[in-house]
């Protein structure tokens, strides 16, 4: 269990974790967000089958945790959280760091979980545990719909004593069934494939959680249907020349000019975000339909697709037993067409990273070095901005590379303790790379410190490009305007004048972390092969372009621009945007 203590569960939660540490070991995180984060990336290591449990204390403690419980919930992912709660009683008066709301005396800052929460319950005495903990584990391990779990624990009820029945304590053994397609739904998704012309596979994150990689393969070759992957399905499809890469707003154009001619997309484990389906736009063949295969009634259903409710592995290893017998297979000259896209894309990408004339290091660049170097038994962490653009785009999996993406809920201080939870799952074999941009270091680099005291080892990757550049490249293409979102010191009223000189190498240094600085290919391999033989926490600082992007990925994404503006520039923009709409579809 993580846990930062105050007055509303030092001496409920805090007193019987310190008696019965030989039981439940606990560790201690510098933020309360960043304990979430940490929960979610050890139970993703896990594949969704264990978790970390999380105790807070009253008021801000409690609503520190509201972050990681949005990102837990979004992307599916299983976390308990125990934050303190006010007193059950209520003779005390209003407690300190407590909301006191006069029209609702039974209200705490801790509704606030209500719907980051796929259970919540608030626990006033202790006899609500028996019924209470059995439904939050089923919850946790609810494959389909798992995500952040709330129990409220009145910091006076948490000292309670309670006669429980000794039989509440044995253990248990809980099922977590793979759950196969039911016929009905499997002939006419299967109907629907055999009648393709020009297929296309999403893979999403429950390709992953399902440990569906083989199944995946194995369909997409046997049946000739090339794959693109969504960022939580990054790495599905490994070492198969049917592989496209990303696709959608941070894709490869591969698999996005692909996207635009399939006439039949099936969609494995993906909740289909609008970064996959570039708002809509992505997926124009005038008749295309949708395939999909989810856990989750809900995400099954999306784009009107002929949906099919089973675990990832059933769900492709029945399909393609059925389509193997019809004889069906995506006809060659669209498996052509998939390998032409990908020899272009290639082609593309490559020289887009060659060294400019004038120009620094790339973070590109600085990536693809860090891509040669990690090997299959090392992991890589990273959450938002443009590592991940720049990840989902170009990394390449087939060296075996365990990438864990979090870009559902987009948590800029996730990927730090997220990759001390990945390492706690994983044990000290291999490398555990965190991949964040200095504007996300700022965020969460106190977590390193938990990471010193534990002796868990991770390779913190930090882009120095001076600011926020992804949201910032978004913004001058979007309004034609930069503002507020590179570090710079203030000038003539305004945030413009020259950067701010950060010593990011000596703040990790001053923690105990072993820490490097880097400008060149040949100084980022030095600095990888220093930091893998240090023991502890490093940390490597690659200078990089500010604003030197990958190539676009040819997939318009919306977001709401100014109709109204007198800069010729940002009118510009929106009739852009506006085109841009004009694309969107609407599938059923």
């Amino acid at each position: 269990m993580f846990g930062i203590f105050g007055h509303g569960n030092v001496a409920g939660v805090g007193q019987a974790l310190e008696q019965h540490s030989d039981l439940m070991p606990y560790l201690q995180p510098k933020n309360e967000q960043g304990m979430v984060h940490a929960a979610i990336g050890y139970a993703r290591a896990n594949a969704g089958l264990a978790t970390l449990a999380c105790s807070a204390s009253i008021g801000p403690g409690a609503t520190n945790m509201l972050t990681g419980a949005a990102t837990a919930t979004v992307n599916r992912v299983p976390v308990l959280l125990l934050p303190s709660d006010t007193f059950a009683s209520r003779l005390q008066g209003p407690p300190m760091q407590a909301v006191d709301n006069p029209a609702l005396g039974d209200v705490s800052v801790n509704d606030a979980f209500r719907p980051v929460s796929v259970f919540f319950d608030r626990i006033s005495r202790p006899e609500q545990l028996m019924a209470a903990l059995p439904a939050a584990m089923a919850a946790l391990l609810e494959q389909g719909r798992a995500g952040a779990v709330t129990l409220c624990l009145h910091q006076d009820v948490q000292a309670e004593a309670y006669d429980f029945p000794e039989s509440m304590f044995e253990e248990r053994t809980w099922l977590v069934a793979r759950r196969p397609p039911a016929a009905e739904q499997l002939a006419a998704a299967v109907e629907l494939l055999g009648s393709s012309q020009r297929p296309l596979i999403i893979a999403g994150g429950g390709v992953r959680i399902s440990e569906a990689h083989q199944a995946l393969r194995a369909f997409a070759e046997t049946h000739g249907v090339p794959v693109a992957e969504t960022s939580a399905g990054k790495g599905s499809l490994q070492g198969s020349e049917l592989g496209l890469g990303a696709i959608g707003h941070s894709g490869t154009r591969a698999s996005n000019r692909l996207a635009r001619e399939a006439d039949v997309v099936l969609c494995v484990g993906t909740r289909l975000i609008d970064l996959t389906t570039g708002s809509n736009t992505l997926f124009q063949d005038p008749q295309v339909r949708f395939v999909s295969i989810n856990q989750d009634v809900f995400d099954a259903n999306k784009l009107g697709a002929a949906a099919v409710q089973a675990d990832a592995r059933l769900g492709l290893e029945s399909m393609s037993r059925r389509l193997a017998e019809l004889g069906w297979s995506a006809p060659s000259d669209w498996t052509g067409r998939a390998a032409q896209a990908k020899r272009q894309w290639t082609a593309d990408l490559e020289a887009d990273l060659a060294p400019r004339d004038g120009e620094g290091l790339t973070q590109g660049q600085a990536l693809r070095e860090l891509n040669r170097h990690a090997g299959p038994s090392d992991s890589l962490v990273v959450a938002s901005g443009t590592p991940h653009v720049d990840v989902h785009k170009l990394w390449d999996s087939s060296a075996g590379t365990k990438v864990m993406m979090e870009v559902g809920f987009s948590t800029m201080g996730h990927e730090i303790p997220a990759g001390l939870g990945l390492r706690m799952a994983q044990g000290p074999e291999g490398e555990v790379f965190v991949v964040i941009g200095d504007g996300t270091y700022l965020m969460g680099h106190t977590e390193l410190v938990t990471g010193l005291q534990e002796g868990l080892k991770v390779t913190v990757v930090v882009f120095e490009n001076h600011g926020y550049q992804s949201i910032h490249a978004l913004q001058r293409g979007r309004t034609g305007r930069s503002f507020g979102l590179e570090f710079r010191q203030r000038a003539g009223g305004t945030l413009s004048g020259d950067y701010v000189k950060l010593d990011l190498v000596a703040n990790a240094r001053s923690y105990g972390c072993a820490a490097y600085y880097a400008q060149t290919t040949d100084e980022v391999a030095e600095a990888l092969a220093a930091a893998a033989s240090q023991p502890l926490p490093a940390v490597v600082v690659i200078k990089t372009e500010p604003h030197r992007l990958l190539l676009d990925s040819e997939c318009w994404w919306d977001v709401g621009v100014a109709e109204v503006s007198t800069r010729p520039e940002t009118q510009e923009a929106e009739r852009r945007w506006a085109a841009g709409r004009e694309q969107m579809r609407w599938f059923g």
